[in-house]
């Protein structure tokens, strides 16, 4: 397949006149010819959907935990580590790749190649050129978002039941200072569960207003982008949360993970604090805010040990349905 501005067009009794009859390839923006020459390449929209929605979902994830791997490595940035005495040795990090690349594999992989015909059910463009207005995507991703920051706050919510808890939702646990490559570290049920979320968003508004692949699929490299950042660990003064404060970000998952509760959305905070699952969150940022560095020490070691009682309470409940 050639990737150049120019792409000599197919004889008619091929895939481009099958998917791109009428359509005046002359016109098309350098993006959508691309589009075009991708899937007349492959043949089968089914196929050049699936195969270009793994690939990309590979790079993107391992591609932007790479930056923080290296970070990791470098003890100059430990004075930006939200919990500075933790990181992840390269033997946690490829055990962590092991358990994402089997989901990815288990559950991802099988989810992302029927997407392409669940899609197109509900009215979805897929293949289709041109793409819209890049005023339509802004929007339609914004919704995207936050549907998918409510589901999750539900979702997750969910998750901390006894039940869901002790055979699910525990293993993305494991570790009490998250990293990137942690972002997909869950059991197989889990990523089926929370990444209903990323896609029911598309389907929903597809049903009511024409929608593109195109725009659920930059929605899907933002949401990778979002993920693995909040798990990276790190808190920079130039962190998004910095610009927006209604942004999660690292600190804000961070802490769910040290402590065991508060904080279930992921993309924004607003969730947690109407529904008051942030109070010890903002207590532990007032006492930070005032405390020394050697304090500073001494508060994260009791949010920790709050974290694992708290834990183990869920762990050994002989209720099934409270939610802790």
């Amino acid at each position: 397949m050639s990737l150049n501005t120019t792409v000599t067009v197919p004889s008619p009794s091929n895939a481009y006149d099958q998917l791109y009859a009428g359509i005046d390839y002359s016109s098309l923006n350098w993006y959508e010819q691309q589009w075009v020459a991708w899937y007349t390449w492959i043949g089968d929209p089914v196929i050049a959907t699936g195969l270009l929605s793994f690939i990309m979902h590979e790079v993107v994830y391992f591609g932007r935990s790479i930056p923080w791997i290296i970070i990791d490595a470098i003890p100059y940035f430990r004075k930006w580590k939200l919990q500075p005495a933790k990181v992840p040795s390269p033997e946690e990090q490829w055990k962590c790749v092991k358990q994402v690349l089997f989901g990815h594999f288990t559950v991802e992989l099988p989810t992302i190649w029927l997407f392409h015909p669940l899609a197109e059910t509900v009215g979805m463009k897929t293949y289709h050129v041109p793409f819209p207005h890049w005023q339509t995507m802004v929007w339609q991703i914004a919704f995207f978002m936050f549907f998918e920051d409510l589901y999750h706050f539900v979702a997750h919510r969910a998750l901390h039941i006894p039940l869901l808890y002790k055979h699910i939702h525990k293993i993305h646990h494991k570790y009490s200072a998250p990293f990137g490559l942690a972002a997909e570290y869950a059991h197989p049920a889990e990523v089926m569960i929370l990444g209903f979320g990323t896609l029911a968003g598309s389907l929903v508004l597809a049903l009511f207003t024409e929608v593109h692949f195109v725009t659920f699929f930059i929605w899907v490299i933002l949401k990778l982008f979002q993920a693995v950042d909040s798990h990276s660990g790190y808190d920079f003064p130039w962190s998004l949360q910095r610009i927006l404060p209604f942004w999660s970000g690292a600190d804000h998952h961070d802490f769910h993970h040290m402590a065991f509760t508060d904080n279930f959305a992921t993309s924004f905070r607003w969730w947690d604090r109407i529904f008051g699952t942030d109070v010890k969150f903002q207590a532990y940022q007032r006492r930070k805010k005032s405390s020394s560095q050697a304090e500073l020490i001494a508060i994260e070691r009791e949010a920790i040990a709050e974290g694992l009682k708290a834990e183990a309470k869920v762990i050994n409940s002989k209720s099934n349905i409270k939610v802790e």
